[in-house]
């Protein structure tokens, strides 16, 4: 298996020392850099060798929050996925930051497996969804309006074959899985997730899954 390379950002010294020591014993994972804050996180992959697939992000850090970090981190290094580590529950923040391109929201208390199984899942499938981030979204859908297209035939500019990929996609399916279900190459599924990244606006596979419900493209019980 290959190793997964991690980097981790968090001003709580104690708990990044346990964080770095919790997934460093999980096979096949290691931290290869740590930082206190955004800037100091960016300026080390700069250099960083190897490059972390995965960076762990605080949301609260002097200097350069967990926000700006991954608007910054969203242009320099598009290939990493980000995992937000947070003690705010609020849905806002939830699908605030799935809407900016990050791959998972995890919750400080969480069960060191679930970071485990987050990693894995992200480096994988892009994105991974508990159930921090099905609540946000059931509320979100519960307290309003589900958010208009761009135009009123939008939906007519996203062929078939791309809403059946997108629905696929929902379902957490990687491209090798959609590509054998399709009986297609590779090669063409990610054309197709190219055309529908550019269509919507969406940053990545998060982004994919908030367009597909917010504008009832998909029934957000498959999620579940």
């Amino acid at each position: 298996m290959k190793p997964i390379h991690v980097a981790i950002a968090d001003d709580q010294v104690l708990f990044r020392k346990g964080m770095v020591s919790i997934i460093n014993d999980f096979q096949d994972i290691r931290v290869v850099l740590e930082a206190d804050n955004g800037r100091a996180l960016l300026d080390g992959l700069a250099t960083a060798d190897p490059q972390p697939e995965v960076v762990l992000l605080d949301l609260s850090m002097p200097e350069l929050n967990g926000v700006e970090t991954t608007k910054l981190l969203h242009k320099q290094y598009p290939d990493i996925r980000v995992i937000i580590l947070s003690v705010y529950s609020e849905d806002r923040f939830v699908t605030h930051l799935m809407d900016l391109g990050v791959s998972a929201y995890l919750f400080k208390n969480v069960e060191p497996a679930e970071v485990e199984r987050a990693i894995r899942t992200v480096v994988e499938k892009d994105v991974y969804f508990n159930e921090a981030f099905l609540s946000a979204m059931r509320n979100r859908l519960n307290t309003r309006k589900p958010r208009r297209l761009l135009t009123d035939d939008l939906p007519a500019t996203l062929t078939a074959r791309e809403l059946e990929v997108l629905n696929l996609i929902c379902q957490q399916q990687t491209a090798p899985e959609i590509a054998e279900k399709l009986c297609v190459s590779i090669r063409t599924i990610d054309g197709h997730r190219a055309s529908l990244l550019e269509k919507t606006g969406a940053r990545n596979t998060a982004g994919l899954v908030l367009f597909a419900i917010k504008n009832n493209l998909v029934d957000p019980s498959i999620l579940l």
